[in-house]
């Protein structure tokens, strides 16, 4: 078989992957162990939340297919810090998580180039070839570089390509771990995944171990909840994608446009919380020796943000309840999935602990929380295009980068989709900088600092936030991944619409004027400070207790502008009056991050020996060594590289 782009792994990171190399144009082959798992949501049946909503969004806004895929299968919807400023708003959805495979291996289905192959990588294909330079040339022979061309299969499949994306996620020597119990698997029931990474590694790529978890799955029948606290979402659905062309929806009292009558897709069913207790961490307590956490079992390290229960209470010995979050996994099962209570202790502590908890009495559960450790690569041996530096036309995304969750696997997917297809044609490439996208602020990280815990994307890990909005992923990325032929014209020309719409409430309320003494009543009435002289009505809405929802009674014509047709469609009106709202700061951010382009337009890799240059520091010598950053602004945002060593080099450079 002979491909330009084969993808192995059909997780989030493979699906996006594969369909983003697919639209591009290249003939692209998806290799999955399982064509019923087409992403598979190995934890918590979730999309989005903070800042991985925005991700969300960004992959939509690029002609990413997850936003659509949640919105399909959505069974509760929430904004997540709507009581802070719009640059930390994020949204999640519940989603039912068999439902979703199907929706997701519909849209494989039907993406043109794309074909499926369910069967299991043990080896990567190579061939050796001469670098193209012979500026490194020993006695006037050129060194040999690998290149990968393929992968063969554990049924004796060779699958020839132009590129290899490795999207493995957790079954690479994945080992599971239930007590002192550990059986080889990649997930539970399922095999994990051998001599691949040998395969790798062998040409001097890096791997080492991390860990995840997942909780115990529980029988909705056997849950009395009457003791537990509902937690509905909101009372109107939202959306991910903005391909889906729906009414605006209003989810704080800055949007002034009316809520949509629009029915979601699926039944939406709510959450409920509860906490545990004193009885419950001693029976957890009585089981520690043989926590595989804590006798030596598991030496590699877990997400330090999503902690088991046994760390939670090894951490924090003081502490008499933990919250947990009992949330639905679809509409037509009872299987419910318990967020807070990932562990790996043995199954008959799990069970006894939680029935400490009045509400689960009489609990009964389909099986036990466990824990997973398996190999990942250093993804500081990548470029910004996910590529090797290594290994020519190969390509990681996903959790065998270090990262977890399923948003930076899809993210890191599409980036790698993309530059595998556009490397299939020439020498293009696309790259997101930390400015335009938290998926560039994501990738950047990685191939920069590294990791030495599994990589969780937070608001605070971008300097950009104001720029990031989840709001604004289109304005930022539609038109970029439509002239690299990612996104759709349906898209695009959607984009085109809703930027028309804005401007147009946007430069309505900055030309607008208003009077004094005829809104001052007004002003009055809604607790604000009135005006001393005339003002225009941006002036107006940039004040914190006002909005477009306040003024528009008192204003007739900005009422009419709102209630157009084309202005009521997909957060137009919101979009407008945060960018009217925030227009001071988003300027000034626009400007730091200008700033810091012209330290991304001095490109620095090939231009020193880091080892020879005495002025820098040891530590910065060996980093830019190992490192080798592209641009002067990577080299920057290297841990343990110092504005001194950035200064010797702009010296170097002749700036």
């Amino acid at each position: 078989m002979n491909y330009d782009v084969v993808v192995v792994g059909g997780g989030h990171a493979g699906c996006e992957a594969a369909c983003a190399a697919a639209n591009m144009g290249a003939k692209t082959l998806l290799v999955t162990m399982d064509m019923n798992k087409i992403a598979q949501m190995s934890c918590n049946p979730a999309v989005g939340g903070i800042a991985k909503g925005q991700i969300v969004r960004e992959i939509d806004a690029l002609g990413g297919q997850m936003g659509i895929v949640t919105d399909r299968t959505t069974i509760q919807f929430r904004m997540l810090n709507i009581g802070k400023g719009p640059a930390v708003w994020s949204p999640r959805a519940q989603c039912d998580r068999g439902k979703f495979i199907w929706a997701w291996r519909s849209v494989l289905d039907n993406t043109p180039n794309l074909d499926i192959w369910q069967d299991q990588a043990c080896e990567l294909l190579t061939e050796p070839y001469p670098t193209p330079s012979h500026i490194n040339c020993v006695n006037g022979v050129a060194p040999t570089k690998a290149r990968a061309i393929g992968i063969k299969t554990i049924w004796g499949a060779e699958i020839h390509a132009r590129c290899v994306i490795v999207t493995a996620g957790t079954f690479l020597n994945g080992l599971l771990h239930i007590g002192r119990k550990m059986i080889p698997g990649g997930r539970i029931a399922e095999p994990a995944v051998a001599h691949f990474t040998e395969s790798i590694t062998r040409h001097g790529i890096h791997s080492a171990r991390m860990k995840t978890g997942t909780p115990v799955r529980i029988d909705r029948r056997s849950v009395d909840f009457s003791y537990l606290e509902e937690q509905p979402g909101e009372n109107r659905p939202y959306r991910f994608s903005y391909i889906n062309n729906s009414p605006c929806k209003n989810y704080s009292s800055i949007s002034y446009t009316e809520p949509s009558a629009q029915s979601p897709t699926l039944p939406q069913l709510s959450c409920w919380t509860c906490y545990t207790n004193p009885a419950v961490h001693e029976i957890l307590r009585s089981g520690l020796a043989d926590s595989p956490l804590y006798n030596g079992q598991i030496q590699s390290i877990g997400p330090r943000y999503c902690p088991s229960i046994e760390t939670k209470l090894v951490t924090f010995p003081d502490r008499e309840q933990h919250p947990l979050f009992l949330e639905p996994e679809g509409t037509d099962t009872n299987e419910m999935y318990l967020n807070g209570f990932s562990s790996s202790l043995p199954m008959e502590v799990q069970i006894e602990a939680l029935k400490q908890m009045p509400a689960f009495r009489n609990l009964k559960v389909y099986r036990p929380g466990y824990a997973i450790e398996y190999d990942f690569f250093d993804p500081t041996q990548l470029k910004h295009t996910l590529e090797s530096k290594i290994i020519d036309g190969l390509f990681f995304a996903g959790q065998v980068n270090g990262t977890t969750g399923y948003e930076e696997a899809a993210g890191q997917g599409l980036a790698a989709g993309v530059n595998a297809a556009l490397r299939c044609v020439g020498t293009e490439t696309f790259i997101m900088h930390r400015d335009e996208s938290y998926i560039g602020v994501l990738i950047d990280d990685l191939v920069t600092k590294g990791v030495d815990e599994p990589y969780r994307m937070f608001t605070s890990r971008a300097e950009y936030r104001i720029l990031l909005r989840q709001d604004d992923a289109d304005r930022r990325l539609t038109d970029k991944a439509y002239q690299l032929g990612l996104a759709s014209k349906e898209r695009y020309d959607w984009w085109q619409e809703k930027k028309r719409a804005i401007e147009e409430i946007e430069n309505f309320c900055k030309d607008f004027p208003i009077k004094a003494k005829e809104i001052n009543p007004s002003l009055e009435s809604l607790g604000t400070t009135p005006l001393q002289f005339g003002v225009k009505l941006e002036d107006l809405i940039a004040r914190p207790q006002l909005n477009f929802q306040k003024l528009s009674p008192f204003i007739p014509q900005l009422r009419e502008i709102l209630n157009r047709p084309e202005n009521r469609k997909e957060e137009i009106a919101e979009a407008a009056e945060i960018r009217i709202k925030y227009k001071g700061y988003i300027e000034r951010e626009r400007l730091v991050a200008d700033k810091m382009h012209r330290l991304e337009n001095i490109h620095i890799k090939g231009h020193f020996d880091y080892n020879t240059l005495q002025s820098l520091s040891t530590e910065a010598r060996q980093k830019l060594t190992r490192i080798d950053p592209e641009t002067l602004a990577q080299a920057s945002r290297i841990p343990g590289i110092s504005p001194s060593d950035i200064n010797v080099l702009l010296v170097l450079m002749g700036r």
